[in-house]
């Protein structure tokens, strides 16, 4: 059965962008709350919870079942709306440097476009992940968002929902640039020096199990660089600092590095995979047609150039 295809760049392309971008992040990240709850005492409370195993076992003996997903509700409606504004505005950034630099490498016009849309993406984000982490953190605190939003204004006013804003932009932006370069390279080395054949030649699950593998590679690598920051943006909403600077000497460098990594990339790479997978699910629904969502979930490589005579240049933006 066809399915009317929609038209790139048009109001509606875009509103499907952000449509798919808030239901595949929204629902990744809210299946991994309790590891996501983890994490984040983990970085604050790093003697407690000093292992995976271990700090399950506290959070589970000391507030039950339910501990496990305290702040689910800043994990959904948070990252959906971070997810929407992600994958919405890189589409119209991708256009609108596209053609305001019209004899620029594409690649260069990726990467403004993606860490473009990421800066409005964490602004999105910032007040539910401030709600989110005092709640992981401190039951005590509140219950979720909708106690959780008056309570922190009435505390700390505006500034306390963007405290963590240039951490988060510094964990993100990063994360954003580097994954996406990552899974490029890791699809095109699968391919090349593993499989071995062009990916039209491949099955539909080999070429599957590439695209997980090259998504949680991805993930993983991003999560290294991005560590540091996300234990920053832990430590300031929890008042364990009140500057940038005494967050990083409070927790030490080596420490910035390795805290919570093994738990965050545990967290990570399913959480990328899930979100292509999802994204693509639902455009193809929504009526793209399959060589653009194939192209936009990044199981692009050099061979596949050769397919309907295309070209690189032409098709980089979508992934």
């Amino acid at each position: 059965m066809k399915t009317k295809k929609v038209e790139e760049f048009t109001a509606k392309y875009y509103g499907l962008c952000t449509a798919g971008g808030m239901l595949s992040a929204g629902t990744t990240h809210l299946a991994i709350t309790p590891l996501d709850v983890l994490k984040v005492n983990m970085q604050v409370n790093p003697i407690k919870y000093n292992g995976i195993l271990s700090g399950f076992s506290t959070l589970w003996r000391e507030g039950g079942p339910s501990a496990l997903w305290r702040g689910w509700s800043g994990k959904f409606f948070g990252y959906g709306v971070q997810g929407g504004c992600k994958f919405g505005l890189y589409e119209y950034f991708k256009k609108l440097y596209g053609d305001a630099l019209v004899n620029q490498n594409k690649g260069v016009i990726f990467f403004l476009s993606s860490a473009s849309a990421q800066i409005f993406a964490d602004v999105a984000l910032c007040p539910f992940e401030a709600v989110k982490v005092r709640v992981q953190t401190n039951p005590s605190f509140a219950k979720g968002l909708t106690d959780g939003f008056p309570k922190l204004y009435a505390k700390e006013g505006l500034s306390g929902f963007y405290k963590g804003l240039f951490p988060l932009w510094g964990r993100n932006l990063p994360f954003s640039m580097i994954m996406f370069s990552t899974f490029e390279h890791s699809v095109d080395l699968m391919y090349r020096n593993v499989i071995q054949r062009r990916k039209e030649d491949c099955s539909k699950s080999e070429q599957l199990a590439v695209t997980c593998l090259a998504g949680y590679a991805a993930g993983a690598v991003g999560t290294v660089i991005s560590n540091p920051a996300d234990n920053i943006v832990a430590s300031l909403y929890n008042k364990k600092a009140d500057t940038v600077r005494q967050a990083v000497k409070n927790i030490g460098l080596v420490n910035l590095f390795t805290r919570s990594l093994p738990v965050r990339i545990t967290i990570v790479g399913p959480v990328v995979t899930l979100q292509w997978f999802f994204y693509d699910t639902i455009k193809v629904l929504s009526g793209l047609n399959q060589e653009q969502v194939l192209l936009v979930a990044g199981i692009w490589h050099g061979d596949c150039c050769r397919h309907k005579n295309a070209s690189f240049e032409h098709f980089v933006g979508f992934v």
